[in-house]
This record gives structure tokens, sequence and C-alpha cells, in this order.
């Protein structure tokens, strides 16, 4: 075998398993996308609400007060009553701190005992069982769902800090970007064919004779295995790169030790004050990001006064220009590096943001050409993120640093929506609102733009990439 064959062999096995990396982002795009964001609010909170109904029915009418079942009918969960209405909030609420609580834990683990292609499995599948389980969920039985959603919730968070840590280990410093915005962009795209071959079910049910309920059971059944077939790729692509440390006879258990390495990198990580810097301007412009895909539906429905059927295909317009974002961010960082391609980024969300101002009530079109805008920045800023953030951090302690990139971008994820509803609330206006947003973006890039990337690289023992 000639020198050139031995040299290609490794290089095609890398980019095998490049390719079957990115799949993963395909695969679990479908929770957070229909699951998540598109059927389970309504869904679960109709359960709720036909389970308070229940209540009334059997207790009287002085159950809920004004007459709106959906909002002022109450349930109860550990003995504390709310409105069928706010479940939803609560639940998103309490799923984000047991991910908290999980996930460094997680990352910990995966790091120690180098057993990450098991793990991505345990909880790719547990994710993607969990889901099509919801099918399940019916009548008014809410608890169920609950249940079922924290547990998903919990896996998909888990999957994903594994699934990162991969990134550095497959890919050198000068192939992560591109790697990183094409499995972005690849999720955008698994997540959009999802949502579309959904909304087919969902709006052809009556078609086939299927009712609007098992029509939304059948969209969570299909998630599932969505999900845990897609996930059958990367996990045959993927393979042991590091050796676990060695065992310590009548040492702790795998978890007390991640527990224990998870302290000893929240201390070590003090001594990289580069790496924290970026990592909390990150969190500070995610939010920013997570805040406008959350609130564009209502900003376009409550200010703009756009229909229904408006605000499902700008979401599927979002979806899909986002792969094509996610690509265009990876062709621009190869010529000019990631942190220039990230600030310029963050530069286009805020033309976005004072945009949308602008956009009059009922004018379809312009709001479907500020989804081209969001959709067209939406992966690539984050993908980025992902890669550059990767060589900041030591080798062979990704998944911790992962586990905290994680866990930040899930503690802040609460401010945006707060500067957002309080904006709204005091001065009446959710252009207001929609435009105060803009901050999260500004501040954000004026840290990435103050952080030496090069020595940030270096200072975790690591070699920067030719461009940064």
């Amino acid at each position: 075998m000639s020198v050139m064959d031995s040299d290609a062999a490794p290089q095609a096995a890398r980019r095998r398993e490049q390719r079957g990396w990115c799949w993963y982002d395909w695969a679990n795009s479908v929770f957070p996308t229909s699951v998540t964001t598109v059927f389970l609010s309504l869904y679960l909170t109709s359960v709720a609400t036909r389970a308070a109904e229940a209540d009334v029915a059997r207790n009287g009418p002085n159950a809920c007060a004004g007459g709106n079942s959906l909002v002022n009918c109450d349930i109860s969960l550990f003995g504390l009553a709310f409105p069928a209405g706010s479940l939803w909030g609560y639940l998103l609420s309490v799923a984000t701190v047991v991910q908290v609580v999980v996930l460094p834990i997680t990352g910990a683990i995966a790091d120690r005992t180098q057993s990450k292609r098991l793990m991505l499995a345990v909880f790719a599948f547990g994710g993607a069982f969990a889901t099509g389980l919801l099918a399940l969920v019916a009548g008014s039985n809410w608890q169920l769902g609950v249940v079922l959603f924290v547990l998903a919730n919990i896996c998909f968070g888990a999957s994903v800090v594994v699934y990162y840590s991969f990134l550095p280990e497959i890919a050198d410093a000068d192939e992560r970007d591109a790697v990183s915005t094409r499995g972005w962009a690849i999720g955008y795209l698994g997540g959009g064919s999802a949502l579309a071959l959904h909304l087919v079910i969902y709006l052809g049910h009556d078609s086939v004779g299927m009712s609007t309920e098992t029509a939304v059971r059948l969209i969570f059944f299909l998630s599932g295995l969505w999900w845990a077939a897609f996930t059958l790729l990367p996990l045959a692509a993927l393979r042991r790169h590091r050796d676990p440390e060695p065992a310590v006879e009548g040492g702790p258990s795998a978890v007390t030790a991640g527990f224990k390495q998870l302290i000893a990198t929240l201390r070590e990580a003090r001594h990289f004050p580069l790496t924290l810097f970026f990592l909390g301007a990150y969190w500070i412009y995610t939010d920013g990001i997570a805040t406008v895909t959350q609130v564009s539906a209502q900003y376009g429905n409550l200010e703009l006064d756009l229909p229904q059927e408006t605000l499902i295909i700008t979401l599927l317009i979002v979806q899909f220009i986002a792969f094509f974002g996610g690509v265009l961010h990876g062709a621009v960082a190869k010529r000019i590096g990631a942190k220039k391609t990230i600030l310029i980024s963050l530069a286009t969300w805020l033309v976005v943001l004072v945009a949308a101002y602008f956009v009059q009530a009922g004018q379809e079109m312009q709001f479907y050409g500020l989804a081209v805008g969001i959709g067209m920045v939406l992966g690539g800023t984050n993908a980025l993120s992902r890669s550059l953030f990767s060589q900041m951090v030591p080798a062979g302690r990704e998944a911790e640093y992962f586990s905290l990139y994680e866990v930040g971008e899930r503690s802040t994820s609460w401010l945006g929506p707060l500067v957002f509803a309080g904006v709204g609330q005091a001065t009446g206006s959710f252009r207001l609102a929609i435009v105060s947003l803009v901050v999260f973006f500004a501040v954000g890039l004026v840290l990435v733009s103050l952080v030496p990337v090069r020595r940030a690289i270096e200072a975790v023992g690591n070699t920067p990439p030719k461009l940064l």
C-alpha cells in the first residue's frame, strides 16, 4: 500500500464519521420542532382542561371562576392547584430545572467512562421511546403527559451534550466550523421535513376519518419513531476515540465519580477565563435567539393580526431557510473565520429585529420576508458558536464543558421572555417588546468582539485553526 493510500484510509473514515454525526441533528430536531413547539403545548393543555372540566362536573360550577375553562379551571399536582392554561409554562420551567441538575453529571460521566456512543444510544432511544408513548395520553390523563415529557426532555438534553462532545474528536480545528454548520443545517432540514409530514397528517385527518386527537397522538408516535430510526445512522458511524479513565478497585461508582469530576471541572474552569467569557456572551445572545423563536408566533397573531395558517407556513419557511443559512454560515466562516462570521450574524439579527418593528398589520408577505431573514441567521449563529466553543475547552473534557454550555443556555432562557413580556405589559405594544430584544444581540456582539479567540484556544492547550 502506498503512503497516499495509507493517508486516504483514515481520512475517508473520518469523513464517514462526520457525515454520520450530522444525522443526529436530523434525528433529534423532531422533538423541539414538532413535539415541543407545535403540537404538545396545545394538546396537553386541552387534556388538562378536560380534566378540570370533569372536576367541575363533579364538584359544581364554582370550581371554575369566570367561565373560561382554559384559563380559570384549576388542576392540581402534589397538592398544588393552578389553572389548566398555566400547565405548559410551569412544565417547561420544571423540565428546565431538572436538566440543570442532570446534564452536568451526564457530561462528567461521559468524559470519565468514554462510553459516549453507548450513552448517546441510551439517551436517544430513551427520549424517542418516551416521545412515542405520548400517544397514550388521552382523555383527562394529563399527568402521564407531564411525566413522559419530562423524561423525553431530560433524554434530549443529555443526548445533545454527548453528541456535541464528539465534535472535537471527529473534526480538527480547520474542519470544525464546516462540520458543525452542516450538522445544524441538516437538523433544520430534518425538523422541517418531519413537521411538513406531520402537518399533512394533522390538516388531512378528516379526509381519512381520523379525529383531531387521534391525528395528534399518531404524530407523537411517529415523532418517536423518527428520532429512534435516524439515530441508527450516527450510532453506526461514531466510534470511541479515547480510552476511559482507569477504574480504581473499591472506588466510587460512575455517578459518584462523575459528580466529583463535575466539581473539579467547575474549579478548573476558573483557570480559563476567556473560555468562560465567551460562554457568558453566548448565553446572552442565544437567549435572544430562543426568545425570538418563541414569541414570533405571538407577535404575528396578537400584534399583526395574522391567521393561524400564516403562522404555520412561516414556521416551515424558517425551518427550510435555516438549512441554507447554516450552509452559508459555514462557507463564510471558511473564508473569514468563525468569530467574524458570528459578529456579522449578530449584526444581521439586529437588522431583522428592527425590521420586525416596521412590519404592518395583516401584511403576510412582509411577515414571510421577516421569516426568511430569521431563517438565514437562526441556525448558523448557534452552529458556529458550538464549533468555536469546542476549540476553547481542554481535550478529553468536552462533554463536561458542553454540559455547562447547555445548562447555562437553559438557565438563562427565562430572561428574554421576561423582557418581552415586561416591555409589552409596560408599554402596551408588542412592537416595542420585539424591538427591545435587540439588547441581547447588541450586548452579545460587543462581548464576542472582545474575546481574543486565539489566546483562548491556546490557553487550554489546543491548536488554533488557520482562520479565526
